[in-house]
């Protein structure tokens, strides 16, 4: 199946994507939530940055990812095509990923496998956590 991207659109993709400074989604629970990511965020070489009262946050020096109350007081819930995705360097490490996050209590979403509708060496896995939100790890590394 042909790649969606084509490599320099994919070139480009890599380039841009350091304009993303974070990305927050939201939890009902934040206890659960830190039970849940921090083993997965650790497997992705990340670990906990931010601990506050209404948010828990993970990265490698500043904090990338994190998980809020909703600042309206509202229950959260998992944005409809939503997810986050985390690119790590091989194969091994999405598999990681993904055998961490089930058995902290993540719903598959997707096993790992090659993704060839995205681009030939897209290899990922997809998971739900307790609150529902979709995340991801991919990897371009050859098996």
């Amino acid at each position: 199946m042909k790649s969606r991207l084509s490599p320099e659109l994919s070139r480009q993709a890599r380039r841009f994507r350091s304009m993303l400074h974070h990305i927050s989604l939201g939890t009902r629970d934040l206890k659960r939530a830190g039970a849940f990511y921090d083993p997965v965020m650790r497997e992705l070489g990340m670990r906990r940055t931010l601990d506050v009262a209404d948010a828990v946050g993970y990265g490698a020096g500043i904090t990338v990812f994190s998980l809020n109350l909703p600042s309206d007081g509202n229950a959260a819930s998992p944005g409809n095509g939503v997810h986050a995705a985390f690119e790590v360097e091989t194969r091994a490490a999405v598999d990681a990923f993904f055998r961490v996050a089930i058995a902290q209590g993540g719903l598959a979403e997707g096993a790992p496998d090659l993704r060839p509708e995205y681009d030939a060496h897209y290899y990922a896995a997809f998971v739900r956590d307790p609150d529902g939100n979709k995340i991801e790890a991919l990897t371009f590394a050859a098996g």
